[in-house]
């Protein structure tokens, strides 16, 4: 029987990458794991969340990151136009059948983001910045984007927070 030797183990490779039987492991759990497709509702929200994007920046507003996410929740996205920081909440919906896609930003949700804002402003280190928060709405047709609705200046900082 020729049995083919196990690859020799080696904790770090000199990238940094674990090496040998482990490392091989490693990828191939992960490969496996990266195949796997989201539920529909994940794509919906990542498809609506790159058009919201793209809609803002061509408006002309600053992108500065995506997902933030603090111990008390997470905001979509974060911009700046002028001289306001943006928050903004987006909301995707194959349909409008039942209500506005805004609707479902609710006051707990409200409340939420309001506290996710005040997070990210503490881990920038309070910048002297008017701030607001925005709803993205972005309606799909057949899977594929259809309307992107942009609501600036949706709702004040919620009570009692204050900011500046």
């Amino acid at each position: 029987m020729n049995a083919r030797p196990l690859p020799e183990h080696t904790p770090d490779g000199e990238d940094g990458r674990v090496t040998g039987l482990w490392g091989w492991l490693w990828r191939r759990l992960r490969a496996s794991l990266g195949r796997r497709t989201l539920p529909l509702h994940l794509r919906h929200g990542q498809l609506g969340e790159r058009a919201a994007k793209a809609h803002l920046q061509r408006l002309g507003m600053k992108f500065l990151t995506a997902n933030f996410r603090s111990r008390r929740g997470e905001i979509d996205l974060v911009f700046r136009d002028a001289d306001c920081l943006v928050f903004v909440e987006v909301k995707t919906r194959s349909s409008e059948a039942w209500t506005r896609p805004a609707m479902a930003v609710d006051a707990e949700k409200r409340r939420r983001l309001s506290q996710v804002g005040l997070d990210y402003l503490k881990r920038v280190k309070h910048p002297p910045v008017k701030i607001r928060f925005d709803i993205v709405e972005v309606l799909l047709r057949d899977g594929a984007v259809g309307d992107v609705r942009h609501l600036p200046n949706s709702f004040p900082l919620s009570t009692p927070y204050r900011y500046g």
